[in-house]
């Protein structure tokens, strides 16, 4: 909008003046003046409604902006009123003098004494040209005397004579009819002579004479003839085709006084004679002012409204291009100021990006690029501290995933020893959920006073240590705690057993406690079944040695005294060296299992179909009716696993073993018993990214399911639920398992009764 202006303004400012300039030239020249002023006028007058209707534009648009409450409206506003009035206020006055001016110059232009100057002139002009009249006159009777006494010829003759001795022009002499009877001139070119007309020789012969000056009728009376006081001629002007100023004198030649001539009709003598140069030159331009003086008189008032209208048109060109010119020079200046403003208001909302820089090489282009700096430094600042926020906050997202997805607890405690943040391995290591107490003191969590107690104590003897003292370069603590289970009763066999380590964060007023701590019960099952283990090794060795001497002394003490002890005496030594070698027996078959739980054969890993494998086992369980409890699930496609036939198939024998005996002992005697064992194929993401395949193998039944105790200790060696169990049958299981590079989970099922172990095999056949 700005440059369509600008454009429109540079136009129109050239047409303005080329029109206000033709308009001038008109009103100084009459013939230009009447020829071309209204079309002048209606030029100048449509420019000025375009110009308005330009301004009215601009004041409409501008006063939307204002009334929509656009930013830099008001701004614009007061620079256009401003620089607007600049323009009117100076342009008015000019106006006002010049009206005044014009009027009263006007006024002047007409003045008495200027027209009676005028006058004077005129008369005094008409006097001089009346005298040399007279004097031609005077020549030319004296003339027609001196040739009255001539005959017809010697007129002829004596005509130039006369002529050149009263020095006039031209001299003429016709008859009354306007026939020429002789001519005589000075200028040789004229061959024909200006004859009198009809009517001058009618007043000659009428009035004793006529003269005329020709040429301009201004110098003579206002009526059409003239008559003469001294000799009572009337004179009537002639046209003159030469438009020049001479003399014209036409009389009448006397009849002969010595009657010797035969004239039958009159003879007249006209005389031409140039008026002087110089005075026909003051003459004409005296008559031309004074023409002009009686026009401009008359027309004084039409002259003084068209100076009007072409000073009023004039103004209000001035003004609506000074009003349209402000809007433009306003624009000009509060382009920078409104850019200004815009990115004052930009930057407060947060908006660094630079603005459009003003190219000008005042203070204002200076300012907004100044400000343009200004705001770039502001960006790069917020852009350094954002990428440090940024990357403060990737590290402390980083920090807070590598806590939640550590295996040890993290737990951050104050000054008073209240939780004030966890990971996920917390809950999960404690069974508590300890979102909804975050903020209260540890000790008044349920089930944790105990743990509570032993952090508090521990924290206190570090700092009675520090303050003793004590070695500073240890400033953590380490202990096992056991914490009771949530699912279980007081059973100390049902705590859970933790290594945590305690230190207070860095120095810091109010600073407070972090405590890590990890569940080590597995540990330490694993570190009972490797002394289990150890001592099964030690007993088959020391137990077994003696086993069979007593079984072959009892066998040696039955077979000697057989025969020698009355019948009484022998069944009681019968059932003795019996009960002794069925104890033997069983004490052998115990030994044989503590030396398979400590010293178990390294497995033969090759291919093998796990879905053959169990189908082949359950030949030995299914009778092929409505009594068998156990119903198979087995995938199709399974994958081929890498193990060792002889161990899996006593795993599966053994977990068949024991649904068995759980679904045969269940509680609710409405439900069928049932076993379901499936396989299936599990797809995961492994370590590196690629996705992988593994084989699980899982057995349920709807049995009563394992009792917390067992469920917490159920893979260490000698723990059983069974009469006659050894407690060696799940602890034989996890080892085969973790040979074969899997994994084993026990629990119990949470949508009905009994129990469910999982087998996930990880090492496939390639």
């Amino acid at each position: 909008m700005t440059r369509l202006l600008r454009y429109l303004l540079v136009v129109g400012g050239a047409v303005i003046s080329i029109l206000l300039f033709m308009l001038a030239s008109a009103s100084e020249n009459s013939n230009l003046f009447e020829r071309n002023y209204p079309w002048l006028l209606i030029l100048n007058a449509v420019v000025a409604a375009a110009l308005l209707t330009l301004v009215v534009l601009l004041l409409i648009r501008l006063y939307k902006r204002y009334k929509r409450g656009k930013f830099g409206s008001k701004l614009m506003a007061r620079l256009v009123l401003l620089f607007a009035m600049i323009g009117i206020l100076p342009g008015a006055v000019i106006y006002t003098v010049s009206v005044q001016f014009v009027s009263r110059s006007i006024e002047s232009w007409f003045d008495v004494r200027v027209e009676s100057a005028l006058e004077s002139g005129l008369n005094l002009g008409r006097a001089a040209l009346d005298s040399s009249l007279d004097e031609l006159r005077t020549k030319a009777r004296n003339m027609a005397l001196e040739l009255s006494d001539s005959s017809d010829a010697t007129q002829i003759t004596q005509l130039s004579r006369i002529r050149d001795q009263n020095l006039s022009q031209e001299a003429v002499i016709v008859t009354a009819n306007g026939q020429m009877v002789a001519s005589s001139g000075s200028q040789l070119s004229a061959f024909l002579p200006d004859l009198p007309t009809a009517a001058m020789l009618r007043q000659a012969r009428l009035t004793r004479g006529y003269a005329v000056i020709e040429g301009n009728t201004d110098f003579q009376d206002n009526s059409p003839s003239v008559t003469d006081a001294k000799t009572n001629t009337i004179t009537t002007p002639a046209a003159n085709p030469a438009n020049s100023l001479r003399l014209r004198v036409v009389v009448a030649i006397p009849s002969s006084s010595k009657g010797l001539s035969l004239q039958s009709e009159s003879r007249y003598l006209q005389l031409l004679q140039p008026v002087p140069e110089q005075l026909a030159t003051n003459a004409e331009a005296l008559r031309v002012a004074y023409s002009e003086y009686q026009e401009r008189y008359i027309a004084r008032t039409g002259l003084r409204k068209i100076y009007i209208v072409t000073l009023t048109l004039t103004l209000l060109l001035a003004i609506f291009g000074a009003i349209a010119g402000a809007f433009l020079i306003a624009s000009d200046l509060a382009k920078p100021l409104l850019l200004l403003a815009e990115g004052t208001k930009a930057v407060a909302e947060g908006d660094l990006s630079p603005r459009p820089i003003v190219a000008t090489s005042d203070e204002l282009g200076t300012l907004t690029q100044s400000f343009n700096t200004m705001t770039r430094q502001l960006f790069d600042a917020r852009s350094s501290v954002e990428k440090n926020r940024t990357e403060l906050e990737n590290a402390k997202g980083y920090l807070e995933s590598v806590l939640a997805n550590m295996s040890a607890g993290v737990m951050v405690l104050d000054r008073n020893f209240k939780l004030v943040t966890c990971n996920e391995s917390v809950e999960r290591i404690l069974e508590h959920d300890f979102a909804q107490h975050i903020g209260k003191p540890l000790k008044e969590i349920e089930g944790l006073s105990a743990f509570a107690q032993v952090i508090t104590q521990s924290f206190s003897e570090k700092s009675a240590q520090s303050a003793a003292g004590g070695a500073t370069e240890n400033l953590h603590w380490q202990h096992q705690i056991d914490v009771p289970r949530r699912m279980g009763g007081p059973e100390a066999e049902n705590d859970i057993s933790l290594l945590a380590r305690g230190s207070r964060l860095p120095a810091a007023r109010d600073s407070g406690y972090v405590v890590v701590f990890d569940d080590i019960s597995d540990v330490i099952s694993a570190q009972r079944s490797i002394a289990w283990g150890e001592v099964a090794r030690r007993l088959a060795h020391e137990i077994k040695n003696p086993l069979t001497p007593i079984q072959l002394s009892a066998e040696r003490l039955h077979m000697k005294l057989e025969g020698k002890l009355n019948e009484q005496d022998a069944q009681v030594l019968e059932r003795s060296t019996a009960t002794i070698v069925n104890q033997v027996t069983a004490m052998k078959r115990m030994v044989d299992d503590f030396r398979d739980y400590a010293k178990t054969p390294p497995a033969v890993l090759s291919e093998l179909d796990l879905n053959a494998l169990i189908e082949e086992i359950l030949h030995l369980y299914l009778a092929g009716d409505e009594r068998d409890i156990i119903h198979a699930h087995l995938a199709d496609g399974l994958p081929s696993i890498m193990g060792d036939a002889t161990q899996l198939r006593q795993v599966i024998h053994n977990l068949l073993q024991n649904a068995q005996d759980a679904v045969t002992d269940r509680t609710n005697k409405d439900t069928a018993a049932r076993i379901d064992i499936i396989t299936e194929e599990i797809h995961y993401r492994s370590s590196d990214g690629a996705v992988s395949n593994a084989v699980q193998l899982t057995i349920t039944d709807n049995g009563p399911g394992f009792s917390p105790k067992i469920l917490a200790h159920a893979f260490e060696p000698y723990i059983t639920s069974k009469p006659r169990g050894t407690g060696l049958g799940l602890a034989m299981v996890k080892k085969i398992i973790e040979e074969h590079g899997g994994r084993i989970d026990i629990k119990n099922r949470t949508t009905a009764n009994g129990a469910k172990i999982a087998i996930l095999l990880l090492k496939l056949s390639s």
